[in-house]
């Protein structure tokens, strides 16, 4: 017998984005996991470079971005005009429309002015992690056959230019702008940061330059005139469950109408000084910051290259600024510095702690001891641009605490069985997300992306959810076992392949073990090869200067056999629990 509930569900499974209403859904009805944000507010239908000059030309005076570790800052004004020229120094390197640009850089000034220039000529901005090592810059370059790359010299313990000598040697004996290499064969253009001089590089100062002489505002304009919300302008990669890094293609109209609802939820207008301590490859950096502060007229400002908690304190107190935005170990570095109580963080209102589950006592601290009342929690993930559910300003502390908030405008969400079924309310299953939000897909994976992006555009996003019957969620774990470490996504599969690489190796399981600092650690158990023998730094040793420093592993553990379920499925969660009682850690409690 079919129940009236059985056929609401049908009924609602069955709904087209079409026929899907236009009023808001902001609660379930019928005791269905279904929510759909209201759509009061109108989408922007233009690109990045036109709301960009809309700021310029609104707020030129006024202050846009301050760098604390140069000391430089920028009105609009300036910050535009140093745009349109890199823009045109771009064009006169033969870059055109559509072609494929990295940024592999830590939080700077350049990096923030490729991102608008890119933006104004239409070319599709990569953005690699500053953390990347030689395996993975090389998948990243070949992968979207990036033409051209804008590259720090160094960044920590990173040589960033020996790196890329390392990948295609041909640059020392090659005309700048005009390399052809072996291992990189899409990349021609390699412009470096800073005063120095290398080979087969040209200099970023010199490219603005160039540009500075050769502008051509009606040229420029003619181009930004050609570009359509809908075009690709970014790829972010996300780590894949298969083994390799996947590029999620973001339009104009994902990311600038992402980072308008972020801050407006955040009630930011061109009064508020944003301080962005996270990084800017990351969504989190610039589409919620950079982007944000555009459409509000807000200033960006940026207390280092990287977090550091006492740089970052004193850049909120000096600048006066009145919003922050961090992962939770961020907040926790923040916290529990020894000379904390001497900065004046009174300034603070409002701000986002966002990048993995956040510590319910921690979120206490922060709006008792940072002035951070108006503190808000986001969810989302880089292939929805991000964010997807957002907590309000004026929700109750509780709810904040508890629930990463409610439905974004202009996205639909549902939770789901294994069949794809909505659940009753109450009920864990998989988040299910829908709208202008959803990326274009994977960059060259059309089957990777068939497997994400479902039917009438369901985005499938690994996460198990339960909505409650106000239609505040709360993630409560993930489909694939993803482990997030500091606020970075680390997939094991991609870190078990690159370990099987060592032929000492038979067998290898990767998996997360809770960390106060960290939120997650990576952990690793190993089965030898017979008559091998090995230890744990050999291992690290082994991953050091291949992947990146937050994906080796923390934990090494060599076992005769690995936990296995009858069908022979490996079972990660006997290894976690192991884990977590030998290392006698206790799990908090979390949102």
């Amino acid at each position: 017998m079919t129940s009236s509930t059985d056929t609401t569900i049908t009924q609602a499974n069955a709904m087209s984005a079409e026929q899907a209403s236009e009023s808001a859904l902001i609660s379930p009805i019928d005791n269905l996991s279904y929510v759909r944000g209201p759509k009061t507010t109108p989408l922007i239908e233009s690109t990045i470079a036109a709301e960009f000059s809309k700021t310029v030309s609104t707020y030129g005076p006024h202050e846009a971005a301050y760098f604390a570790e140069t000391g430089t800052r920028l009105t609009y004004a300036e910050l535009g005009r140093l745009v349109d020229e890199l823009a045109a120094g771009l064009l006169t390197l033969g870059l055109k429309k559509g072609d494929r640009i990295g940024i592999w850089s830590p939080n700077r000034l350049e990096w923030v002015l490729i991102q608008f220039a890119t933006a104004r000529i239409g070319l599709i901005l990569v953005n690699i992690n500053p953390a990347y090592r030689l395996s993975e810059l090389e998948y990243a370059l070949n992968k979207v056959g990036c033409k051209a790359l804008v590259t720090a010299a160094t960044f920590k313990s990173s040589d960033y230019l020996e790196m890329i000598r390392t990948l295609a040697p041909e640059i020392d004996n090659c005309s700048a702008g005009d390399l052809k290499s072996a291992t990189l064969p899409d990349l021609k253009i390699v412009i470096r940061m800073g005063e120095e001089q290398s080979a087969g590089m040209l200099n970023f100062d010199d490219v603005v330059a160039r540009g500075s002489a050769a502008v051509d505002i009606p040229v420029l304009d003619d181009i930004t005139n050609s570009l359509s919300a809908d075009d690709a302008i970014n790829i972010q990669f996300t780590s894949g469950t298969t083994g390799s890094p996947k590029g999620a293609t973001l339009t104009h109209k994902n990311i600038i109408n992402n980072g308008n609802f972020v801050t407006s939820a955040l009630a930011l207008t061109d009064k508020d000084k944003l301080c962005i301590p996270v990084p800017l490859y990351h969504c989190f950096g610039m589409v919620m910051g950079t982007l944000g502060c555009i459409t509000k007229g807000a200033t960006m400002v940026f207390p280092g290259e990287a977090f550091e908690p006492a740089s970052t304190l004193k850049t909120i107190a000096t600048e006066q600024c009145t919003a922050l935005y961090g992962v939770p170990t961020m907040f926790v570095g923040m916290l529990q510095h020894p000379e904390f109580s001497a900065f004046d963080l009174s300034s603070l209102r409002t701000g986002i702690m966002a990048g993995a589950p956040c510590p319910i006592e921690v979120m206490k601290q922060v709006i008792a001891d940072m002035h951070m009342t108006e503190v808000t929690i986001a969810y989302g993930m880089t292939e929805t641009s991000p964010v997807s559910f957002q907590s309000s300003t004026t929700d109750s502390v509780e709810r904040r605490v508890t629930t990463v908030g409610r439905i974004h405008p202009h996205v639909e969400v549902r939770i789901v069985d294994e069949d794809g079924n909505i659940l009753p309310v109450g009920e864990q299953g998989e988040l299910w997300t829908r709208g202008y939000s959803v990326m274009q897909g994977y960059w060259g994976d059309a089957e990777r992306t068939a497997e994400s992006i479902v039917e009438d555009g369901w985005m499938r996003t690994g996460d198990l959810a339960v909505l409650d019957r106000d239609g505040y969620c709360n993630i409560v774990g993930r489909v694939k076992d993803m482990i997030i470490r500091g606020g970075e996504n680390v997939y094991p599969r991609e870190i078990e392949e690159f370990l099987y690489r060592n032929p000492k190796i038979q067998e290898v399981q990767v998996f997360g073990i809770p960390s106060k600092k960290l939120g997650e650690e990576v952990c690793t158990w190993i089965v030898l090869q017979p008559g091998e023998d090995c230890n744990e730094e050999e291992i690290k040793a082994f991953c050091q200067g291949q992947i990146a420093h937050y994906k080796i592993p923390a934990h090494v553990r060599f076992k005769s056999e690995l936990p296995m379920t009858v069908t022979g499925k490996p079972q990660k969660f006997v290894m976690r629990d192991a884990m977590i009682e030998e290392l006698k850690i206790v799990v908090d409690k979390t949102a």
